[in-house]
């Protein structure tokens, strides 16, 4: 089978077609597991930039970025600052992973991982709440005020709501559980991609941030984390209803 060199950015865009998709981080993540898996691409070959792979792929930078930290936690890029990302073994080596991959991302995982994702998401909440500072709450004001402007426009919505709850993790100030949860928020979105899928789905979501906010503002732990545990329940619906519509 032909091998791309070192550093073939060219081969490996040529691969990949564009991504016409609800999903977009699922069905890149996908696009690019089945081409690194092929036998086609040796090991160590250097990525193309994330700027050129979204244009490939007629999709956002965000969900390229997304796709390759979640190829990384799964063992297949490694990821060298100041030098690019890399793919980091044979067809063979990769099987493994592969196997991993496939076990992550059925149903019964998803569940637990999202179980795992309400409770750290919940104290969170109740930490940011009593440990907020004033950039905090500008952070997450700015996530409520970018929510709303993105109603209609749900991938938008999406990139707002990921900075909301980025900006609840840094006003919590444990740097541990802001790293927990960036793995678990990015292996749940290889497989659910956006449970937000409609514009009343953006709305409801967008008054669950607004409880949760409101609660910080005021200090409030307590309600801070029932609001977050109402979100998290009520995401996780949502969720469901998008793998198994009907």
């Amino acid at each position: 089978m032909p091998a791309y060199p070192g550093d073939d950015s060219t081969g490996i865009t040529a691969a990949l077609g564009t991504i016409d998709s609800a999903s977009p981080v699922s069905e890149v993540t996908r696009r690019l597991l089945d081409l690194f898996t092929s036998g086609s691409i040796e090991p160590g070959t250097r990525l193309p930039p994330e700027r050129r792979l979204a244009a490939t792929l007629g999709v956002g930078r965000s969900a390229v970025r997304e796709a390759l930290a979640s190829l990384e936690i799964l063992g297949i890029v490694s990821v060298k600052p100041g030098s690019g990302t890399y793919l980091r073994g044979t067809a063979s080596d990769l099987l493994p992973n592969t196997l991993s991959w496939g076990l992550l991302i059925g149903r019964q995982r998803t569940d637990e991982l999202l179980e795992l994702r309400a409770g750290l998401e919940i104290y969170v909440a109740r930490l940011a709440a009593v440990r907020e500072s004033p950039p905090d709450l500008t952070r997450l004001t700015e996530a409520i005020d970018d929510m709303r402007a993105a109603i209609g426009d749900l991938s938008a919505f999406a990139d707002a709501d990921r900075a909301f709850h980025d900006a609840v993790a840094v006003a919590a100030g444990n740097g541990l559980l802001i790293d927990q949860l960036h793995v678990v928020r990015n292996l749940l979105q290889v497989y659910a991609g956006r449970a937000v899928a409609s514009e009343a789905d953006a709305r409801r979501a967008q008054e669950e941030h607004e409880a949760v906010h409101a609660a910080i503002v005021r200090r409030d732990g307590d309600a801070a984390a029932s609001a977050m545990a109402a979100h998290m329940t009520t995401a996780a619906l949502r969720l469901a209803a998008v793998d198994r519509p009907g």
